[in-house]
């Protein structure tokens, strides 16, 4: 049984860093992608970006380019999300996603391709 368990969300300024943790368990993970996904009130949940987890392959959404940087540490199971210079519009609940993936020309980037998911964490920054 796969187990995602996220932290590290909080309020933070406008302009401020957070890094959210994602421990994984119940598999080893060597043929899955870790996504991160990100749902605002009202809004439908949207894509932050995803990493294979073995292999080079890594993608953002143009909105988090540049600011958010997806790593894991193969030691302790955890992927990571560091958010840099975050805004109010970065405001959402954030939740960490994992697949079995075997290659291929995409990584998966919608929240309809996951099968597994975490409870999510809060991340609400100021203005």
């Amino acid at each position: 049984q796969v187990q995602l368990v996220e932290s590290g969300g909080g309020l933070v300024q406008a302009g401020g860093s957070l890094r959210l943790s994602c421990a994984a368990s119940g598999r080893t993970f060597t043929n899955y992608v870790m996504g991160w996904f990100r749902q605002a009130p009202g809004k439908e949940r949207e894509v932050v970006g995803a990493k294979s987890w073995s292999a080079r392959r890594i993608s953002y959404a143009d909105s988090v380019k540049g600011r958010f940087t997806i790593s894991r540490d193969n030691a302790k199971n955890v992927v990571y999300l560091q958010m840099n210079s975050l805004k109010p519009e970065d405001t959402a609940v954030y939740y960490c996603a994992a697949e079995e993936w075997h290659g291929g020309s995409n990584l998966p980037l919608t929240s309809a391709e996951y099968d597994y998911w975490g409870q999510g964490t809060q991340v609400t920054v100021s203005s």
